[in-house]
C-alpha cells in the first residue's frame, strides 16, 4: 500500500498539473476583436472558363458603433432573452461546456447554452467547427474577457458582431437592412424583434427561407417572429427592463421590416448563380454558413457565360413577346424558371432563377420547389414499364406499342382488380384535357399527344413505387415526391426543380447513365484547394435500351405531337410538354445529346406564394407546355448548340412484349405510316375537343417497322370506353392541392 504522503503527494502534483495547463491555456489565448471580424473578406465566384463572375460578402453589410450608439432596449433585449445574469456570471457557464462535451461523447453536436460572452468569443472565430479542442479554447478566452473587458465592452462586442440574417452582421447593419434607420433610431418593439432573429434568421425573419429549408416558409417564420417577439417584450417588461406604458405601446402592434433588398453586384441572374453554389458548398462540405459569410474563399462554378446569358435572353425576347402585364390582368405575376445541365457529367452550365433581386424576386425559381411539372412526369411510368412490366409479367418489359384506353372519364383499376374510390368511397374517374374518343391507343401515341388515361393505368399496372423508385435513380430527390403516391402521382404532382428536371431527363439522354447536378468544381481559402467538390460519380439508373427507347418516344413528341414548337431547332432532340391542373404551371423539358434543358412557368400570388391559374395569360384561353416554354427551350437551345455538331442519339431496339390493358382489341390490320403524314391533332398539350371522331391517320414517325402501331383510334367500348358525360373535375395534365373532385384531398405539392 503506498504510504499517505505518497498519494498526497501525487494529488498535489496531479492538481498542480492542471493548474499549469489552464494557466498555460489562460496565458496562450488572446482576447477576440470586433474590429477584426469587421475586417471580414468577399467571396469571390468564378465562371466556368476560370474569369471572375462577382465578388460578394459581409463586409461591405457591417459598421460597428459603440454602446452609447446601441439603444438601451436593444441590450437589455438580448440580456434578457439570452442571458439574464449576464452583469453578475463570470461570463462562463460550466453546466453548458459539460453538456456540449457529453453530447459529443454520444456522438452528437457539441452545443450547449452559452453565456453573451460565450457567443462573443464564438463570432469572432474564423472556424465554427465543434470539437473538444475548440470548447476548451472557447472557455478560457471566455474567462480572459471575463477578467480583462468590461461588461459593457462584452455587450458592445456581441451585438456588433452578431448575424441578423439577410447577410447582416452586426446590430448597425441590422437596423439599416431592416428598418432602414441608424441602430440609435430604434424603436423599442424593433429591438425585440432583432434580438429574435438571434434565434435563427432563418426562421425568425417573416420571408420565404424554403430554398434554405422547407420548413421556414413565410407563414410559419412569421408565426414564429411574432411568437418570440412577443416573449422577449414580456421578459423584459417581467425583468423591469421597460416600464408597463412602454410595453404596451410597444406589443400594440409587430413592427413589420422591410422587403429583402439587392446587394452589390447581386443583380440579374448573378444572384441566383451565386445564391446556388454557396449552397452547393454548405451541402458538400464542413464549412458553417457563419464561416463562408466572414469571407476568404474563391469558388469555381460550372456556370458558362455565354449560356447564362443565352437563357436570360430567351425568357425576356418570348416574355417581350407574349406577357403584358399592363394589358392584361391575367399576365400579372407569371414567372419562369429554367436549368441547363450536361448529361453524362452533371455539370449545371446555366440557370434563370427570375427577374433578379433588383426586382425584388428573391426566391431562386431554377432551384426551388412546389411547381408541379405535370405530364413532363409520364417518361418515368414509361421507363419503369420498360423495365419491371407489369403485376401481370413482371418478369416482361412493356412495349411502348402495348395500348391502354385513352378515352376521357374513366376509372382507375388496382392491381386486385377494384377500382380507385374517391374519399367518399365513390368511383374515381380519371380525365383528359377534352372527350375527345382515342379509344384504345399505344402508349407512344398518348405520349405523342399527352393523353392522360393511359398513363394513370399504366402507373398502377407497373406499380407507383416503382415509377418512383426510377424517377428517384435518375436524379428526382426523395422529398419533391409524395412519400405514400397515388393514382394521380403519373401525371406529375411531384414538385422537384428546375435543375433536378433538366438532370433527370440528362439521364435520358446519357443512355441511362445519371450525375447528380453540380455547381462548384473547386473552392480555395489561402490558396488553399478544399476537399469535397470532385465531379460526382456517374451510376447507371436505368439498362441503356430503356434510355434509349424513351428518347425515340420522345423524339416522336417533338416530330408530331405536343412538342412541335421545338422542331425549329432545326437539330435532333427528345422533349416532353407538361401541363398541370387548373392551368397553374406548364413546362418543357427536352434534350440533345449535349444538353438537357427544363424551362417552366407560373403564376404566383405574391402574399400567399399560391398558385394561380394561367388561365387568359397572354391572351390565351390556356397556356400548355407545348406553347411558351417550348418556344423558351428552342430560342435558348439555338443559341447554346450554335456551332455543334448534331450527333443525333443512339438506336433503340425492340424492347419488352406488347402488353395490351385488358378490353384492348385484337390486333386489326394497320395503316402504314410515314413521316410525312399530317398529324391526327393539333400540336396542342390535348387534341381539339371539338372533333367527334378519331383521325384514321397515324401520325408516328417510325424509324423502324416494330415502332409503328395502328392507332387509328377505333372505340371499341372496353370497360368505360366511350363515356362522355361531363367530368366531375378536371386534370389536365397533373393536379394540385385538392385533387379530382375530393379523390385525394389536400396538397400534393
Amino acid at each position: 500500500m503506498p504510504s499517505w504522503k505518497l498519494v498526497s503527494g501525487l494529488s498535489l502534483a496531479f492538481l498542480g498539473g492542471l493548474v499549469a495547463i489552464a494557466g498555460l491555456g489562460y496565458a496562450m489565448v488572446s482576447i477576440p476583436s470586433e474590429n477584426a471580424a469587421a475586417k471580414s473578406e468577399n467571396n469571390v465566384y468564378y465562371w466556368e472558363d476560370g474569369t471572375r463572375m462577382v465578388a460578394t460578402g459581409a463586409g461591405a453589410n457591417r459598421q460597428n458603433v459603440t454602446i452609447d450608439k446601441i439603444p438601451k432596449a436593444m441590450q437589455w433585449a438580448v440580456i434578457s432573452a439570452e442571458n439574464k445574469s449576464f452583469y453578475t456570471d463570470s461570463g462562463v457557464d460550466p453546466m453548458g461546456i459539460a453538456r456540449a462535451l457529453a453530447n459529443m461523447a454520444r456522438g452528437g453536436d457539441t452545443q450547449g447554452g452559452s453565456t453573451i460572452t460565450q457567443q462573443y468569443v464564438k463570432n469572432t472565430y474564423l472556424s465554427q467547427e465543434q470539437t473538444v479542442s475548440r470548447k476548451f479554447k472557447e472557455m478560457f478566452i471566455s474567462i480572459k474577457v471575463g477578467t480583462k473587458l468590461t461588461k459593457d465592452e462584452i455587450l458592445q462586442g456581441y451585438l456588433n458582431t452578431s448575424y441578423y440574417g439577410r447577410n447582416a452582421y452586426g446590430i448597425q447593419a441590422a437596423a439599416q437592412t431592416y428598418y432602414g434607420v441608424d441602430a440609435e433610431k430604434l424603436s423599442v418593439s424593433q429591438c425585440a424583434f432583432l434580438a429574435a432573429l438571434l434565434k435563427g434568421p432563418t426562421y425568425y425573419d417573416p420571408v420565404d427561407n424554403t430554398s434554405i429549408d422547407p420548413s421556414a416558409t413565410k407563414d410559419k417564420n412569421l408565426e414564429r417572429s411574432r411568437e418570440r417577439w412577443g416573449w422577449i417584450l414580456e421578459q423584459m417588461h417581467d425583468d423591469k427592463r421597460i416600464t408597463d406604458a412602454e410595453y404596451q405601446e410597444a406589443i400594440k402592434k409587430y413592427p413589420t421590416p422591410q422587403g429583402l433588398k439587392a446587394t452589390k453586384g447581386m443583380t440579374g441572374q448573378i444572384s441566383y448563380l451565386v445564391d446556388t453554389a454557396k449552397k452547393y458548398v454548405l451541402s458538400h462540405s464542413d464549412i458553417s454558413q457563419t464561416e463562408f459569410d466572414k469571407g476568404g474563399f474563391q469558388i469555381y462554378t460550372t456556370f458558362e457565360k455565354d449560356k447564362v446569358d443565352d437563357l436570360a435572353a430567351a425568357v425576356k425576347k418570348i416574355e417581350k413577346q407574349k406577357i403584358d402585364p399592363e394589358k392584361r390582368e391575367k399576365d400579372k405575376h407569371v414567372q419562369f424558371g429554367a436549368a441547363s445541365v450536361r448529361p453524362n457529367d452533371g455539370a449545371i452550365v446555366a440557370l434563370y432563377g427570375g427577374a433578379g433581386y433588383e426586382n425584388d424576386h428573391f426566391n431562386n425559381n431554377a432551384n426551388t420547389s412546389g411547381v408541379p411539372v405535370g405530364s413532363t412526369w409520364k417518361p418515368f411510368v414509361l421507363a419503369a414499364a420498360m423495365e419491371y412490366g407489369t403485376y401481370k409479367d413482371p418478369d416482361v418489359g412493356v412495349s411502348p406499342l402495348s395500348k391502354y384506353n385513352g378515352n376521357d372519364h374513366l376509372k382507375v383499376r388496382k392491381n386486385d382488380g377494384t377500382y380507385v374510390l374517391k374519399k367518399d368511397n365513390s368511383v374515381f374517374y380519371q380525365e383528359n384535357e377534352s372527350n375527345y374518343p382515342w379509344g384504345y391507343i399505344s402508349l407512344r401515341k398518348a405520349m405523342e399527344q399527352s393523353v392522360n388515361t393511359p398513363f394513370v393505368q399504366l402507373g398502377m399496372d407497373v406499380g407507383l413505387m416503382k415509377v418512383r423508385g426510377v424517377a428517384e435513380k435518375s436524379g428526382i430527390l426523395d422529398e419533391s415526391m409524395p412519400q405514400d403516391p397515388n393514382a394521380s402521382f403519373s401525371l406529375g404532382t411531384s414538385t422537384p426543380s428546375a435543375i433536378r428536371m433538366a438532370d433527370a431527363y440528362a439521364t435520358f439522354a446519357a443512355s441511362g447513365k445519371h450525375a447528380d447536378p453540380y455547381s462548384v468544381t473547386g473552392v480555395k481559402k489561402d490558396g488553399q484547394e478544399l476537399q469535397g467538390f470532385d465531379k460526382p460519380k456517374v451510376t447507371l439508373a436505368m439498362p441503356e435500351n430503356v434510355a434509349h427507347n424513351v428518347t425515340d418516344v420522345l423524339e416522336n413528341v417533338i416530330q408530331n405531337g405536343t412538342g412541335t414548337n421545338a422542331k425549329a431547332l432545326g437539330r435532333t432532340a427528345a422533349g416532353k410538354t407538361g401541363t398541370t391542373d387548373e392551368n397553374k404551371s406548364a413546362w418543357f423539358v427536352g434534350y440533345t445529346q449535349q444538353l438537357s434543358t427544363s424551362v417552366a412557368m407560373f403564376r404566383e400570388d405574391p402574399k400567399s406564394s399560391k398558385l394561380l391559374s394561367m388561365n387568359g395569360t397572354a391572351g390565351e384561353d390556356s397556356i400548355h407546355g407545348g406553347d411558351i416554354p417550348t418556344s423558351i427551350w428552342t430560342e435558348y437551345m439555338k443559341a447554346a448548340l450554335k456551332g455543334d455538331n448534331d450527333p443525333g442519339f443512339p438506336d433503340a431496339e425492340k424492347i419488352g412484349e406488347v402488353q395490351d390493358e385488358d378490353g384492348a382489341p385484337s390486333p386489326t390490320p394497320s395503316v402504314t405510316a410515314t413521316p410525312s403524314e399530317t398529324p391526327s391533332a393539333t400540336p396542342s398539350e390535348e387534341p381539339s375537343p371539338t372533333f367527334s371522331a378519331p383521325s384514321p391517320t397515324a401520325s408516328e414517325s417510325c424509324k423502324f417497322s416494330w415502332q409503328c402501331s395502328d392507332d387509328g383510334g377505333t372505340d371499341t367500348g372496353g370497360t368505360d370506353g366511350g363515356v362522355t358525360s361531363t367530368p366531375t373535375a378536371t386534370e389536365t395534365d397533373t393536379t394540385r392541392g385538392n385533387q379530382n373532385g375530393g379523390l385525394f384531398g389536400g396538397s400534393t405539392g
